[in-house]
């Protein structure tokens, strides 16, 4: 297996209920592969499989069948260390809110026996932006301090492998942009980013590369710029200064629609170039402004998921 591949999943299944009349497939026949320092999105709508798989890789849910290796070693044969490898960061905000963080570090640096004087307490928080918080008690933190001491337990043990399970839930525009930031030097420092997320613009802002489950299966993978060039259609959108001769305006294959001082052209841009149809509105109007749209992750999320 290639040294830079962090995590590979081959053939991974999980059933609940085997052979029961509420047998349900939670993940069929998934396989992946997380390259080493990347930043890595598992998206998917509610209930598709995506924790399931997070759990499984923290050893809260046993597989029924496939492989696992992390940096090359079988998560199943070598759990004890493939563990250590892993810092898991939940959904669930689990703090104890009468310890500080200081002291949350501390405690769980000393659950993974981490030895005192290997500890990065200090360092950790100064990291996460918590230095000045460090001797506060937790309950007094604010959810996006909350988010980033979650992240800061993650990493008492030096793991070189990060997975964050919808990392910024709950979280507000100004502490989600904090948080963004924070995971980007984690990144830098050549930690492997694995997020789940429902926001699409996080997962096309931040992640190299992306999976997407729907009902338990891989419906989608590859690199975030190759997802969003399989989108087809675009949108031209110009402001003009009369549209008294929209009906002139005829193109085939593109679409015309005009609205309050606004002419739409929408079309297939393997087919239709650019050009062309700019041509075609100059011709007929004064146009004052253009504008384009590309589509975004959202499109390809609705459209592998039939959503």
């Amino acid at each position: 297996m290639s040294s830079d591949v962090a995590i590979s999943v081959r053939d991974l299944n999980k059933i609940y209920g085997v052979g029961s009349k509420n047998e349900k497939v939670a993940l069929n026949n998934i396989s992946l592969q997380v390259k080493k320092g990347s930043i890595f999105g598992l998206l998917g709508p509610n209930g598709a499989g995506k924790s399931t798989f997070i759990n499984i890789l923290a050893d809260l849910v046993r597989k029924t069948s496939g492989h696992i290796d992390i940096f090359g070693m079988s998560h199943h044969e070598n759990l004890k260390d493939v563990k250590k490898l892993m810092g898991i960061v939940p959904q669930e905000l689990n703090i104890d809110p009468f310890f500080t963080p200081y002291e949350l570090l501390e405690i769980q640096a000393g659950l993974f026996g981490v030895p005192k004087n290997n500890r990065r307490t200090n360092e950790i928080l100064e990291l996460l932006a918590l230095e000045d918080k460090s001797h506060a008690y937790a309950r007094t933190l604010s959810g996006g301090m909350r988010r980033r001491l979650l992240i800061a337990k993650a990493m008492v043990h030096n793991p070189e492998i990060l997975i964050l399970d919808e990392p910024t839930a709950g979280v507000d525009v100004e502490l989600r942009q904090n948080l963004w930031g924070n995971i980007r030097e984690l990144n830098k420092l050549g930690i492997t980013i694995v997020l789940t997320t429902h926001n699409l613009n996080e997962a096309q802002e931040m992640c190299s590369r992306i999976a997407i489950i729907n009902k338990g299966n891989l419906v989608a993978l590859d690199s975030t710029q190759k997802m969003l060039e399989r989108i087809e259609g675009k949108i031209i959108k110009f402001k003009v200064k009369d549209s008294k001769n929209f009906e002139k305006i005829k193109l085939d294959g593109v679409k015309f629609t005009k609205s309050n001082g606004q002419i739409t052209a929408s079309y297939d841009k393997k087919k239709i170039k650019f050009d062309q149809i700019i041509d075609k509105v100059k011709n007929n109007v004064e146009i004052l402004d253009i504008s384009t749209d590309e589509g975004d992750l959202e499109d390809i999320f609705l459209q592998v998921t039939n959503k």
